[in-house]
């Protein structure tokens, strides 16, 4: 959404694009009032998806009075947790291509010839976001400002998935987890 608002030169957009130019963190009431357009949109009216949104318990706030004034079901809270250790050696192993923004993952996707972009034969780069001391500290402010929203999620509809599991197998359990709360006409609750 921010990215959405920031290319096509919103109100919203232009705000966030000075506060996280100058390296600040996009503030909740301007993050909710993206996510209240952007769930207003017509493709979103018999569902939607929310990825790293709520991430703080304000957010969370704001989103259930949102679905509560605009009549929405409930929403469905899916966890993909994944231990450190794995997100750590995940997130320092992605590489970006400067050029065409192709990203790899030495462990998972490594590019056909090391080091160097299989697309246009551009050398690779560690994003400054993604170097370990970066990493343990968007981790360490994610467990500060994150980790009580799952907990005031936990008696809704939440489900805890392991995230250090196989594609197919997180895809298997979202899918038993989903499928039941698809209507036989094709509507779904929004997610």
């Amino acid at each position: 959404m921010l990215r959405a608002e920031i290319q096509a030169g919103t109100e919203l957009g232009n705000a966030a694009r000075s506060i996280m130019a100058s390296g600040g963190l996009v503030s909740d009431d301007l993050v909710n009032k993206m996510l209240a357009r952007r769930v207003a949109q017509p493709d979103c009216q018999r569902g939607f998806l929310l990825d790293g949104y709520p991430r703080t318990l304000q957010q969370a706030e704001y989103f259930d009075a949102l679905v509560k004034e605009r009549g929405l079901p409930k929403p469905i809270i899916l966890h993909l947790d994944v231990p450190m250790d794995a997100l750590i050696g995940r997130l320092t192993s992605r590489r970006q291509c400067p050029k065409c923004g192709r990203i790899y993952n030495l462990l998972h996707q490594p590019p056909k010839k090391a080091g160097v972009c299989d697309d246009d034969g551009t050398p690779l780069v560690t994003r400054k976001d993604d170097q370990e001391d970066v990493v343990r500290d968007r981790l360490r402010t994610y467990d500060e400002l994150t980790r009580p929203v799952l907990a005031y999620y936990q008696d809704r509809n939440y489900y805890q998935i392991r995230g250090d599991r196989s594609p197919s197998y997180i895809f298997e359990v979202i899918t038993g987890i989903l499928e039941p709360l698809v209507s036989k006409d094709g509507a779904s609750a929004p997610v």
